[in-house]
């Protein structure tokens, strides 16, 4: 992608154990957030979301966004607050006419389905069309005084690409794998405007105070080996590289639903940590690349829908799995489903602090 004006970010505060782990250095514990922390499972951000009116409004609406966003934290003792936000704004901004359908999901007005189409996409300034999101980030910033990190983030260009050309949410990803094969210059087309964006979207978050950058890789895991490379990783690579050549110094995290095959290259993007889901066995994963990058996951989200005493005992085989040392950032291998028990996060929470620490004893 093109290079961003550059920008001058001052390195996070590594003093923070979610940081530190980040970058493989020791901690006192093992740190822990949760994709989704803030969500449904919570009575208050049911209850925000329905003041709200709506899920774009509850997104668009700075205060809001930032109260939801700092509910978990008041309940539970994480590591980090991640921005709310949704993988969608960058082709809502665009202006292809996103709307959320309850209980059905997200869906675009119009559709990317040849290069006329690609032609009337827009090319969103973070600061203008994006505006709300950055205001977030620094009222999020600002009332966090530093008491945690803060995570922004953006979708990978493959999996906007998959609703942007479906049109909502998929299971057999029909029309954009048709693209693939049969039109893969519009394809090709079609993701590098999008790293484009995502670059100038990711930049502008870490100008406004994150202080770590997740990409999300949704839909990665739908492709084969060699698409993959291809039409997903090499586009995470490439933005990862512009973000470094733009001086934006804050770890990058890449999480790829069903990407436990391709750990290997994964490690090889650029990116700081790889975030892993419940399909993949934590102690082979850090042998396969923890000398090379730390290693964010993965317990199975539905433990949390089990019994406080079995969400203790699957904390403690988590961290058992990955032994001794930095580099681990405990998490659940997707987001925390709607119907969990909030105790059982703060159960989680409790139990990775407490029994992480004799697996971090001084000369680890």
């Amino acid at each position: 992608p093109t290079r961003p004006p550059e920008l001058t970010i001052k390195p996070p505060d590594m003093q923070h154990r979610f940081l530190r782990a980040l970058r493989r250095q020791p901690v006192d514990a093992t740190p822990i957030w949760v994709m989704r922390q803030a969500g449904r499972y919570l009575p208050e951000y049911r209850a925000t979301r329905q003041r709200a009116g709506s899920f774009l409004t509850l997104c668009k609406t700075p205060e809001l966004a930032c109260e939801v966003t700092l509910q978990p934290l008041r309940r539970f003792d994480l590591d980090a607050a991640i921005l709310f936000s949704d993988i969608l704004t960058i082709p809502d901004a665009m202006g292809l006419g996103l709307s959320v359908v309850e209980n059905e999901g997200p869906r675009f007005q119009r559709c990317i389905r040849s290069a006329a189409d690609l032609d009337r996409l827009g090319d969103p300034d973070p600061e203008t069309e994006l505006r709300y999101v950055m205001d977030a980030v620094r009222l999020i910033r600002r009332e966090l005084d530093d008491r945690v990190p803060l995570i922004g983030f953006a979708g990978s260009p493959w999996t906007l690409a998959t609703y942007m050309v479906e049109g909502a949410s998929s299971k057999e990803f029909a029309q954009i794998k048709a693209m693939l094969y049969c039109d893969p210059g519009l394809l090709h087309a079609l993701l590098g405007r999008l790293s484009r964006s995502v670059v100038r979207y990711l930049a502008a978050q870490a100008a406004a105070g994150v202080q770590v950058l997740m990409i999300f890789d949704t839909w990665g895991g739908t492709l084969t080996p060699s698409t993959y490379r291809e039409f997903s990783l090499a586009y995470m690579s490439e933005i990862i590289a512009a973000l470094r050549q733009a001086r934006v110094d804050v770890p990058v995290i890449v999480f790829t639903k069903g990407g436990g095959l391709w750990l290997e290259d994964i490690a090889g993007s650029g990116c700081d940590a790889v975030g892993i889901d419940w399909t993949m066995d934590l102690a082979a994963a850090r042998a396969r690349i923890c000398d090379r990058v730390a290693l964010q996951g993965n317990l199975d989200p539905a433990v949390l829908t089990a019994t406080p005493e079995v969400v203790r005992r699957e904390a403690a085989s988590m961290l058992a799995r990955y032994g001794h040392g930095p580099g681990h950032v405990f998490n659940l291998g997707h987001g925390i489903q709607p119907h969990a028990d909030p105790e059982n996060l703060r159960v989680l929470v409790d139990s990775v602090h407490e029994l992480s620490r004799a697996y971090h004893r001084v000369g680890d």
